[in-house]
């Protein structure tokens, strides 16, 4: 009999000393992340002032606080930009408004013809100034955008191609030679063109048809009364030379375009008309 209870006491021991360890592993695997995660507790805040402390990630507050950091700096970059080009075009306007010849929006589309325009004789020397340069000879030469230009008038910028003749054959083919800077031209129905070959050196600083009423008038003479017309009317501002150069022929084309007239940039016959002087 005590045998018996002996053995019974010895096996409730064990079956105790069992349960109890199988316990103590079940908490020390829980504690090393085995088994089931706890849940997720709400994330405490502190408040200190107007500032949040978090104790655990980023708040909805901390989120909404950054996206609305990252949307004002792309709008701020995006008007910077729009700053920016809107100051370079500005500076483009301003700069364009400043140059020479560009003087179109003050123009009067309606401006009378001068008749009271009187030539003159400008004493011009013998040579043009410096600042410009010379064309040369181009037998293929001809106007850019002549043949849209309208009028009987500008048939002779449309036929016009430059041609080179020794100074017996000019002498022998037109009665009126007339020599301006060195450079010799010779006068046909109304206008003074260039000789080209008539002397091999000289220098011609425009290449085409220079429109003279007769050819008492030189034309040398006609483009410095031409820039002293334009000059009067604010449309050219450099010298009194008698020099067809890039400038005089700028101001012709604002004034010719400014008048309804074709922009040819040349001497041409409807120009001295509406100028008063043909």
């Amino acid at each position: 009999m005590k045998i018996l209870l002996t053995l019974t006491c010895c096996v409730g021991l064990a079956v105790f000393a069992s349960a109890s360890q199988q316990n103590n592993n079940n908490q020390q695997f829980k504690k090393k992340g085995g088994g089931n995660a706890p849940q997720q507790q709400p994330v405490a805040t502190q408040q200190t002032g107007k500032k949040f402390k978090t104790t655990g990630g980023a708040t909805n507050t901390q989120f909404k606080n950054f996206q609305q950091s990252k949307n004002f700096q792309s709008t701020n970059t995006g008007q910077f930009k729009s700053k920016a080009k809107f100051q370079n075009q500005s500076a483009i306007n301003s700069s364009a408004s400043n140059t020479t010849f560009n003087k179109t929006k003050n123009v009067n589309k309606n401006l009378t013809v001068n008749k009271n325009f009187k030539v003159q004789k400008f004493n011009l020397g013998n040579k043009p100034s410096g600042k410009y340069q010379a064309v040369k000879f181009n037998q293929n030469f001809k106007f850019a955008g002549a043949q849209k230009w309208k009028g009987s008038k500008y048939v002779v910028f449309k036929n016009y191609h430059p041609q080179w003749q020794n100074q017996w054959w000019w002498s022998h083919h037109y009665n009126h030679i007339s020599i301006v800077f060195g450079a010799p031209y010779y006068w046909n129905a109304g206008y003074w063109y260039p000789a080209w070959g008539y002397d091999p050196g000289a220098s011609y600083y425009f290449d085409g048809p220079i429109y003279a009423s007769n050819p008492d008038v030189d034309p040398g003479q006609v483009v410095a009364n031409v820039q002293s017309a334009l000059q009067q009317q604010g449309f050219y501002q450099g010298d009194i030379d008698g020099v067809l150069g890039p400038q005089t022929r700028a101001a012709l084309a604002e004034y010719q375009s400014a008048q309804g007239l074709e922009p040819t940039g040349a001497v041409d016959e409807p120009t001295l008309e509406n100028l008063g002087m043909a």
